[in-house]
């Protein structure tokens, strides 16, 4: 008897270890191409402060209170906002999390070397396609992931 509810009790614990992973809002249709958007609006930015350098300011501090809004949002709509590399995921979150941070220096060096070779504009352009296709992959993985959870914790 004792073991059964031990086993119970730890069954318990670790769904509600899991649940601010497993019980994630899915991200709006337009979460991101807007998120694509800013990223190319970013290099935007940075590719011509030199031209007007008041005007690049401006933009690049309404650019960041647009994300630091977005963020808060999320979390609000979310409650706790799991970010990849912090906290303790799940197994199979964690490795969506892996793959996501393998992604981003890929993805900012694609962009970097563009922006090199070709300039910011086709910079920009890459960065919009790159960050859009990779957080909707990445969103479609981690819908998958948080499915296999929820299915090894029932």
């Amino acid at each position: 008897m004792e073991s059964y509810v031990a086993r119970e009790q730890l069954d318990i614990v670790r769904r509600s270890e899991a649940a601010p992973y497993i019980d994630y809002p899915a991200t709006p249709w337009w979460y991101s191409p807007a998120i694509g958007a800013w990223a190319a609006a970013m290099i935007g930015v940075f590719s011509w402060w030199r031209a007007n350098l008041p005007l690049a300011i401006g933009l690049l501090v309404l650019l960041i209170a647009l994300e630091a809004g977005f963020i808060g949002w999320m979390r609000r709509r979310h409650g706790a906002l799991p970010m990849p590399g912090r906290g303790t995921p799940p197994r199979e979150i964690a490795a969506v999390w892996r793959g996501y941070g393998i992604a981003v220096p890929v993805v900012a060096f694609v962009v970097g070397l563009t922006w090199w070779l070709a300039g910011a504009p086709s910079a920009a352009a890459v960065a919009f396609v790159l960050v859009t296709a990779g957080l909707a992959a990445y969103e479609r993985r981690y819908a998958v992931a948080a499915a296999k959870v929820r299915s090894r914790l029932a």
